[in-house]
């Protein structure tokens, strides 16, 4: 079962300090998943080493870029087989741009990753040779692809086709005279005419061939002054790159400082929002608190007035129910007057029958 490649992205990429804790977690993850063979192929994987973790960062982060260097190492292995010189000498200007500028990049790549090395302490001159074996080697070209690789490698091989080793040609070899038996004295004549024609025709011969090697010598000459002119050109290509990695590297550190000044600016900025905020917070809390104090104190004068209003209504009917006693009261006061009145008229009455009684027979005698 292949293993997840979120999973291989994170460990490649990530510093090699932290590549075996986050192993060992998701070796645990995977068994506590059910899944032991998982966790024993993630088991197995290694640590990079800082150099090779470079190139992993180019890998899985700028694949165009190594897609690029392997085209270019194609292209450079067919110059070499067909021994194109000027095709080679281009490609090979080509290889030293892209490989300085895919270190380049390796550095930018790095400097972004959290908690990864110190840019003075990068090897990246192992990630340079690295590259360069890429370029000479399919099988590490694969491996650099791959994203996955363990250690730098190198290619002591490597290097621009040797130039072919020019020769002046001279022509054919010399005819061998054919073996005989000694010419008598009428051949010796004969040879003598025949010493003649051939020696008229070595010198020929040796004019054509002076000719052809002031011919190759020229072309040598001229073969040679090119390669000096391709190798000022590939000097001056070399210094443009190092002052274009200057150029760079000023660039980035001007970025870096004005990034650096506008992150503090920011920062005083969130200090002085932050400390507004606490302030209106505050306010905030107060107001709420003092609305609250507000609604309770009318809360309890609207329950005291709700008191009052009760109270008032037993008032009320209180003096309702003291009003009928007191008509009463004055009704019964009236009648118990009115029935004083009669039962006095009565006893006054019984008083005079009483006298009037008294009076008659006593007044008589």
């Amino acid at each position: 079962m292949p293993l997840p490649q979120d999973l291989l992205r994170r460990l490649y990429t990530e510093p090699p300090e932290g590549f075996v804790a986050t192993r060992d977690a998701a070796v645990a993850e995977a068994r506590r998943s059910g899944d032991p063979a998982t966790a024993r192929e993630i088991a197995r994987l290694r640590r990079p080493t800082v150099a090779a973790w470079l190139v992993n960062l180019l890998a899985l982060r700028r694949p165009e870029l190594v897609a690029d260097l392997t085209r270019l190492a194609e292209a450079l292995r067919a110059a070499q087989r067909d021994l194109r010189g000027p095709r080679l000498r281009e490609l090979s200007a080509q290889r030293r741009a892209a490989v300085a500028a895919l270190v380049a990049e390796a550095r930018r790549l790095a400097a972004d990753v959290e908690g990864g090395p110190p840019a003075g302490k990068l090897p990246l001159g192992e990630v340079e040779a690295t590259l360069n074996a890429a370029l000479s080697d399919a099988g590490v070209a694969e491996q650099v692809r791959s994203g996955r690789l363990l250690r730098a490698a190198s290619y002591a091989g490597f290097g621009e086709v040797p130039r072919p080793q020019l020769r002046l040609v001279t022509g054919g070899e010399e005819p061998t005279p054919p073996a005989g038996p000694p010419a008598g004295p009428g051949h010796r004549a004969a040879d003598r005419r025949t010493g003649r024609g051939e020696h008229a025709g070595r010198a020929d011969q040796a004019d054509r061939k002076a000719g052809r090697a002031d011919h190759a010598a020229r072309e040598a000459g001229r073969v040679a002054r090119e390669d000096d002119r391709a190798e000022r050109a590939a000097r001056k290509a070399e210094r443009a790159e190092r002052d274009a990695a200057r150029a760079t590297r000023e660039v980035e550190r001007a970025a870096r400082a004005e990034r650096a000044r506008q992150r503090r600016a920011l920062e005083r900025e969130l200090t002085r929002a932050r400390t507004d905020q606490e302030r209106a917070e505050a306010e905030l809390a107060g107001a709420a608190e003092a609305e609250h104090d507000g609604a309770e104190e009318l809360a309890g004068i609207e329950r005291s007035l709700a008191e009052l209003e009760r109270r008032r209504a037993q008032a009320e009917q209180e003096l309702s129910r003291r009003k009928l006693a007191r008509r009463a009261a004055e009704r019964a006061v009236t009648a118990a007057r009115r029935r004083t009145g009669e039962v006095e008229g009565a006893i006054e009455a019984v008083d005079a029958e009483e006298g009037a009684a008294a009076e008659g027979p006593g007044g008589a005698d």
